[in-house]
């Protein structure tokens, strides 16, 4: 069967590595979370004090990126590849909203984005894949068979991010992280290597109302027209 390269970018908290780890397993596919690779290189930012409430070294960070290696081993148990850094699994340490506040600047520098997007690219080579974050389908892969742009109103990703990080244990206010959702969709768009923008072959979702059961429905179809070409 043709395998095809899908590309799902779009705003924080809208749902796409929910949706691309489902879309893999449905297809049978290697699902890849870019979103979860730049959390990871912020985890080392924050653990080495690169970064900070009122700090930011990002020539120390960039100085010491070769120090970064960056894998996933999939949990049998759990059911989806869980996040390593340097051999050990940060995968609920990447997760909480402190490391949140600081991925938007981590990500801007382009000596990240250049490293992680070369990891990326390779990954794709042999097609099969489902690929998640912001700009997957404009730098990763422009030439993606099926590129999905997902979005949803702030108040509506906050309340789910909200409740995402209650039922992991964290105590934390819905002001809070809706303050960070918003923070981060201007960072993310406005910055100046590889924006947030929707490619012009996307084709834009926005979940707001939607099921996770409609949104795969939704796109398994866009897929199985492109894997049938």
């Amino acid at each position: 069967m043709n395998k095809i390269i899908i590309a799902i970018d779009g705003f924080s908290s809208t749902g796409k590595s929910t949706i691309a780890k489902q879309l893999a397993i449905k297809l049978n596919y290697i699902y890849v979370d870019t979103g979860a690779m730049y959390r990871a290189v912020t985890y080392f930012a924050l653990e080495n004090d690169f970064i900070g409430d009122d700090f930011f070294h990002s020539k120390k960070l960039i100085q010491n990126l070769d120090k970064v290696s960056i894998t996933f081993r999939f949990n049998d148990i759990k059911g989806f590849a869980e996040v390593y850094l340097n051999g050990i699994n940060i995968e609920s340490d990447i997760r909480t909203l402190r490391v949140s506040q600081f991925v938007s600047p981590v990500a801007t520098l382009s000596e990240v984005r250049r490293m992680l997007v070369k990891q990326q690219q390779l990954m794709g080579q042999y097609k099969g894949i489902v690929m998640d974050g912001r700009d997957i389908g404009t730098v990763v892969f422009p030439e993606a068979e099926l590129k999905i742009f997902m979005t949803a109103s702030a108040e509506t990703r906050a309340k789910r991010r909200y409740k995402e990080l209650l039922e992991r244990g964290h105590n934390l206010n819905y002001e809070d992280v809706l303050e960070n959702v918003t923070t981060r969709d201007r960072i993310d768009s406005t910055r100046e290597d590889s924006p947030l923008v929707k490619a012009n072959d996307a084709i834009e979702i926005d979940n707001s109302e939607l099921t996770i059961e409609e949104q795969l429905d939704t796109i398994i179809n866009l897929a199985s027209h492109n894997i049938s070409k």
